[in-house]
């Protein structure tokens, strides 16, 4: 047999099997014993019987007139007999039976004590020098009847107990392992944002251990995560200022030289390492959304991070682009300013990169904390929109851009419990592509921002 896979499973089947087992050989046992009592028993009032009779039968025979005449005694209302008794003379003569007695069933004196016939228990004894013998017989069906209720009394409130002490096995089971689904819980509630060590002060002995190892394996994953994360903050922000040496040498060298072919090199050299420079920035806000604190303790207003963006977008190239709707209240959100504005430039630079030129990029923030960021341009399948929030993926083949904005704004939406909805051709047009999410507007939600802590 194929024992379930659920530990809760197999530990009520395996006791409900071993108590019922036990239970019934206990109870086999039990009938065996108190059946040899209950003959003990039987064989004792068999005897008592015999021995008080014999004396009242003595002195009945004895007085009578006339010898050799067999009475039989009259009940004195109906019953059941289960003790019948004869008795005779020394030539196998009845002088005195029970009212239902029946001499067939009655053997031939052989002596005082128990005889067993196939259907009776005799005992059989003798007074006056063995002139007048007396042989009590009970029925052995009234012994096996007797039996067989003592043993349906031992199994019939088996068969109500044993439910419910199955029953009670599970209970006491499930609340045994209480304590492991705690701990599995709290351990479906980590993932790559969380790897904090799992509490297991509650948990048996058996599994602590395991708890333990498992709680080692976190921390190690933490700090694999964590020196990652680091690496690439450090490495990005020690790369700023060599990347910004060389493209003033690069820039430089155009002034100083008359020679276009020179110019024209000096040039690829400044776009490329602004490109580099452009990744390093990426891969610093890519750390700040994986690993740092994306809510704070008190609220902000959002207009004005939004506002602070698309003014510095617009100062840098793109005046009048960019169309910024917001509501008249202020959006109060405890996401981290710092962390919004990294989320609305990656957003609203995708927008400008990838969108129609001659199309304006609208970026509207609602009241309810609503951030849309669409613009004009080529319908994106369905299949590239699910790829554009991995790393290093772009929409097109065009050398322009890092491949991690849309990277770095799914990651800031997961971490504050926000999917980020992307929807090509823009809702209610035929063209286009829409970024949207919701931001946290609730300061009094300890789940969301316990998680993107």
């Amino acid at each position: 047999m194929r024992l379930p896979r659920s530990l809760q499973a197999r530990l009520g089947l395996s006791l409900g099997l071993v108590l019922t087992i036990l239970w019934l050989m206990a109870a086999t046992v039990t009938a065996v014993i108190v059946r040899g009592e209950l003959d003990e028993v039987f064989d004792s009032a068999l005897r008592e019987t015999a021995e008080r009779i014999l004396p009242l039968a003595v002195t009945d025979i004895v007085g009578r007139e006339d010898e050799g005449v067999t009475q039989r005694l009259a009940p004195i209302r109906e019953h059941d007999e289960f003790f019948t008794y004869l008795v005779r003379d020394a030539e196998g003569r009845i002088l005195l039976q029970s009212h239902a007695a029946d001499p067939a069933v009655f053997p031939p004196y052989e002596g005082p004590g128990f005889q067993q016939t196939a259907t009776h228990r005799l005992y059989s004894d003798a007074a006056l020098q063995g002139t007048i013998r007396i042989t009590v017989a009970e029925p052995l069906a009234h012994r096996t009847s007797v039996a067989r209720e003592i043993q349906m009394g031992l199994g019939l409130p088996l068969l109500v107990v044993l439910p419910v002490a199955l029953a009670a096995i599970i209970l006491a089971v499930r609340f045994s392992l209480d304590p492991l689904h705690q701990f599995r819980m709290r351990l479906e509630a980590r993932g790559v944002r969380d790897l904090s060590e799992v509490p297991a002060e509650d948990l048996p002995t058996e599994i602590a251990p395991l708890a333990a190892t498992l709680n080692s394996l976190l921390a190690r994953l933490r700090d694999a995560f964590e020196a990652e994360r680091s690496f690439a903050a450090n490495a990005a922000h020690e790369l700023r200022t060599p990347l910004a040496g060389a493209i003033a040498q690069a820039q430089r060298l155009r002034s100083e030289t008359h020679d276009p072919a020179t110019d024209a090199r000096a040039a690829e050299i400044e776009a490329t390492l602004k490109r580099l420079t452009r990744l390093s920035e990426r891969l610093m806000q890519l750390a700040r959304a994986e690993g740092g604190r994306l809510r704070i303790d008190r609220s902000a207003d959002l207009r004005a991070v939004a506002r602070i963006v698309v003014d510095d977008l617009g100062r840098a190239g793109t005046p009048g682009r960019i169309s910024l709707s917001l509501p008249s209240a202020a959006v109060m959100s405890d996401i981290d300013p710092d962390a919004f504005g990294i989320l609305c430039r990656n957003l609203v630079e995708n927008a400008l990169r990838h969108g129609a030129e001659d199309a304006p990029v609208d970026v509207t923030l609602t009241g309810e904390g609503q951030l849309i960021v669409a613009n004009d341009g080529p319908v994106l399948p369905r299949d590239t929109l699910d790829r554009l929030t991995a790393r290093f993926e772009r929409a097109s083949s065009s050398p322009d851009g890092s491949g991690l904005g849309l990277a770095i704004v799914a990651a800031i939406a997961d971490r504050i419990g926000s999917p980020l909805n992307l929807e090509s051709p823009r809702p209610g047009a035929s063209s286009g592509f829409q970024a949207s999410l919701r931001l946290p507007t609730d300061v009094t939600d300890p789940c969301a921002r316990s998680d993107a802590q």
